[in-house]
């Protein structure tokens, strides 16, 4: 370790650069690493510069550059954040990688898995640290999730359903997303990613076999040019363009198929507070040799529902119902 990187205490000390330091997602980045011990904004990067200035004013940032090559380039940086859209993620990482820089890439890392791997090998050669932020895993939710998984109550875990609702107003104006030139594959690759990467983190196993569909669902939209998704969101009717931290405003619907020889038709289920953190939405079910519908709860007369700010235990209530059904209701 440079001992230019380190602190009085020794830790490590992150000097950070970040490119597309305005956007929806950087923005909170940044935010987040203001309130950070052992962190330090010294560059930005943006392409408006009425935002990027605002941006530096927030940040106290040493450069503030529509160049993504001087934050690479910048001697005091150790560690970049790249938040562009997905197209523009390959050549800033090589890059990085080049410049002897530590790495935060958002994800869709790249446009296609010869990208990604490409950045990936030379991080690995390279011996430098690199990330991808997938949050879930941080996630009250999902960690408890994990837990009652990991803990055998459920059994054998059968099959999954996770539902991401992550809603746009029929009136937002397009953003970069919606471009194929820019965006690795739109929704399925930005928020997809999120919800693959969090059932092989529970599971604790990797797909051997994909089957998709998808399908152009939603009206045709304004387009006002190079707006963030932020002010998108602020120029319809439908939804606020705030947001707090670096985690989804989306929901999340995580159904687990539970233990083996259970009655199909029995189910429990809960549903969150609306101003619950992430909008997450945690569905056990119990099933047996299929995943039954989530949403229609067929013949369910054990279905519960409850509402509670109880985050830290309602996971485990619920395991604990799906097992006191499960116990009633097993088949011979």
């Amino acid at each position: 370790m440079n001992p230019d990187n380190e602190t009085h205490s020794g830790e490590f000390q992150f000097n950070v650069g970040v490119i597309g330091a305005t956007g929806y997602i950087g923005a909170p980045y940044r935010a987040e690493i203001r309130q950070a011990a052992g962190a330090n904004i010294v560059a930005l990067c943006a392409r408006r510069r009425e935002l990027l200035e605002r941006a530096g004013e927030e940040d106290g940032a040493e450069l503030l550059t529509g160049n993504w090559r001087e934050v690479v380039q910048h001697p005091h940086v150790n560690f970049v954040i790249v938040a562009t859209p997905d197209a523009l993620h390959h050549e800033a990482v090589m890059a990085c990688a080049d410049a002897g820089k530590h790495l935060l890439c958002e994800k869709p890392v790249g446009v296609n898995a010869a990208e990604a791997y490409e950045m990936w090998a030379a991080y690995r050669d390279a011996g430098l640290v690199h990330y991808v932020p997938f949050w879930t895993r941080y996630c009250e939710p999902f960690v408890r999730t994990r837990e009652v998984i990991e803990s055998g109550v459920l059994g054998d875990i059968r099959g999954v359903v996770y539902r991401w609702h992550n809603p746009r107003p029929d009136d937002m104006p397009l953003t970069w997303r919606d471009d194929a030139g820019l965006s690795a594959a739109g929704s399925i690759a930005d928020v997809g990613s999120h919800a693959y990467d969090t059932l092989r983190w529970l599971l604790g196993c990797e797909a051997t076999r994909v089957q998709a569909h998808a399908d152009t669902i939603t009206p045709a939209r304004a387009d006002l040019g190079a707006i963030n998704l932020t002010e998108a969101l602020g120029q319809s009717g439908g939804q606020s363009g705030s947001r707090s931290g670096s985690q989804s405003g989306g929901r999340h619907r995580v159904g687990v198929g539970l233990v083996e020889g259970v009655d199909l038709g029995h189910g429990v289920s809960a549903d969150l507070p609306e101003d619950r953190p992430n909008g997450v939405d945690v569905a056990v079910g119990i099933g047996g040799g299929r995943i039954h519908d989530m949403d229609q709860q067929v013949g369910v007369d054990h279905h519960v529902e409850r509402r509670t700010e109880g985050l830290d235990q309602l996971v485990w209530q619920l395991a604990d119902e799906a097992h006191g059904v499960a116990q009633e209701h097993r088949l011979p």
